[in-house]
């Protein structure tokens, strides 16, 4: 292997910006911030979401920032700073990353994911009890 997920990350990590959760609630209701939550459904079913939030499946951030892609979508092509989180902080990095490289000029990302959000008290929907 070339290059395995943790020299990816150091990569990303070392060239995006990373925000504290608590800098990054901060930017909530700014608007122009939107806050991109990258979890599968299941997650957040599971863990809850912030309301916010904006929902893209990792699997679908190209294909919705590039205007030539058939899947496009315009909230990328507003200028706003993009705030992207996951669970705990690693494809969002990665995320970031790849939308700054595409060429979103305002481009973060909550370090800990929604994972460190939720430790650190702050303002949450809950997940849906399973049953």
């Amino acid at each position: 292997m070339k290059k395995g997920y943790k020299a990816l990350l150091e990569e990303a990590n070392a060239e995006v910006n990373a925000l504290a959760p608590a800098d990054a609630a901060g930017l909530l209701g700014n608007d122009d911030v939107t806050f991109i939550d990258l979890r599968d459904p299941r997650e957040l079913d599971r863990e809850g979401r912030i309301a916010q939030a904006r929902h893209c499946p990792r699997g679908m951030l190209e294909f919705w920032i590039d205007p030539e892609s058939p899947y496009h979508k315009e909230l990328f092509a507003t200028g706003n700073h993009f705030v992207f989180f996951c669970a705990g902080g690693w494809r969002s990095a990665l995320a970031a990353k790849t939308a700054q490289d595409m060429g979103l000029e305002r481009v973060s990302h909550v370090e800990g994911g929604f994972s460190a959000w939720k430790e650190a008290g702050l303002p949450h929907e809950p997940g849906k009890p399973k049953g």
